[in-house]
């Protein structure tokens, strides 16, 4: 089949890559010309492990191509995936003006029938609202679709090749069909293709998201209930998470989620309540505990140093919001390192796959926050070493060099990555989320 995907972010290169790999001919359009140009040469904008390999691959098969040019890509393809960014507005609602857009280009452009997919994450409606823009500038006939995207950072193509399920809303049986014919290779195991009402479809994107970041929200309130009754959070988690209707996903505690999808879509979720008159309450209260949670491992900070942090310096393993990815979007990490900055503190962070999007994210204080290739490197002249992402790579760190070569030997770990009984017999101080304090000998 011929596709095409407007968009090569994230979500627009996973995908348009992946259906190239399934055999189909693909073009990927992007306003960005820096970005094309990139893709063209080699060069991939993005960190998703093998998604590069993959590029590669369909683009010497000829079934890969990247351009500008959206006449072409509307012309040559019968389905096209809208793919672009939603970003927040001030009052959380998604931002439309690039879906609707691209959906003004399409029916400009278009010279015979088009299925038109909405693979961007959009509110309930946004379907409608696409396909009036489409028909003020085309007599053709044409079907727009939903069809949300369910892709982890950092699994990303192994969700896309075995989805747990592909949603699709549809209106008409014609465009439900082609849509089951391009999935079709991706569920050869018996995975189902849903099909729905689209505006069903568009919200099932946000209910799932809503409901992951619920847990996340939920498992942060009863670490820190853990930490004032002495309870240890990852007996909790195992209690409870070994209970099949509540399953052991998504209930490790931590600093708070990030990313560009739970923060985005649960603000999104709560405004399109309010536009229909009801308060989501349950998520109101999720994000607040979420943006609390941002200031837990701070607050340990804060106390263990007297509330003195003027002039101490600090090593920060991690800068991406989750591992396997080099997206710092709302990333704890940015939280906790500000607030550090803004208390006196120098950063000496590393990252092993954020640093080029860490130099400009700190441009503002840039002065205050030096970037390192290697994780040792940071630790030198640090007071201490906080621990941000749960990359594989700070798992079994040499303890005694961490030990040797900080002033203080101390960690502060917001993923619980560390025996606190192992730290306790390597005389490091260290704290946790939701697990009880042990004993330490080590005083600042």
């Amino acid at each position: 089949m011929r596709v095409t995907i407007v968009g090569s972010g994230y979500v627009g290169l996973v995908a348009g890559t992946c259906f190239a790999d399934s055999g189909n001919e693909v073009i990927c359009v992007d306003v960005d010309k820096k970005k094309i140009d990139m893709l063209n040469n080699g060069q991939v904008p993005i960190y998703e492990p093998g998604l590069e390999e993959m590029i590669k691959r369909n683009m010497e098969q000829d079934r890969l191509v990247f351009t500008t040019d959206i006449k072409k890509g509307v012309q040559e393809s019968q389905i096209i995936f809208i793919a672009v960014g939603t970003p927040p507005d001030e009052d959380g609602s998604a931002d439309l003006k690039y879906v609707l857009g691209v959906a003004k280009e399409i029916g400009t452009h278009m010279n015979g029938y088009k299925v038109v997919v909405d693979k961007s994450t959009v509110p309930v409606g946004t379907a409608d609202k696409v396909k009036a823009e489409i028909a003020k500038h085309t007599d053709h006939k044409f079907s727009v679709v939903s069809n949300p995207e369910f892709l982890k950072e950092g699994a990303a193509i192994d969700d896309f090749m075995k989805p747990d399920r592909v949603v699709i809303g549809a209106e008409d049986e014609e465009a439900a069909e082609i849509m089951r014919d391009l999935y079709g290779a991706f569920v050869r195991t018996g995975k189902p293709i849903i099909v729905m009402d689209i505006r069903s479809a568009e919200l099932t994107k946000y209910a799932a998201n809503s409901l992951l970041a619920t847990k996340i929200s939920f498992m942060n309130e009863m670490a820190n209930l853990c930490d004032a009754v002495g309870a240890n959070v990852e007996h909790v988690r195992k209690g409870i998470g070994s209970d099949r209707r509540i399953g052991p996903h998504f209930i490790f505690p931590g600093p708070g989620y990030g990313g560009s999808c739970f923060p985005k879509d649960v603000q999104a979720v709560i405004r399109t309540a309010h536009d229909y008159g009801k308060h989501l309450r349950i998520l109101e209260a999720v994000e607040q505990v979420n943006d609390k949670q941002k200031t837990v491992l701070m607050d340990k900070v804060n106390r263990y140093f007297e509330n003195d942090l003027k002039g101490k310096t600090f090593a920060v393993w991690g800068l991406s919001f989750k591992p396997n990815t080099d997206d710092m979007r709302m990333s704890p990490a940015s939280s906790m390192i500000r607030a550090l900055v803004d208390k006196g503190a120098k950063i000496r962070a590393h990252d092993p796959e954020a640093l080029e999007e860490a130099k400009w994210r700190f441009e503002d204080i840039k002065e205050n926050v030096t970037l390192y290739k290697k994780r040792y490197d940071a630790l030198e002249g640090a007071d201490a070493l906080v621990v941000m992402t749960e990359w594989n790579a700070f798992r079994e760190p040499d303890f005694y060099l961490i030990k040797e070569t900080l002033s203080h030997p101390v960690i502060f770990d917001g993923r619980n990555l560390y025996k606190p009984e192992r730290m306790q017999k390597l005389g490091i101080d260290y704290f946790s989320i939701g697990r009880p304090q042990l004993e330490f000998k080590v005083t600042v």
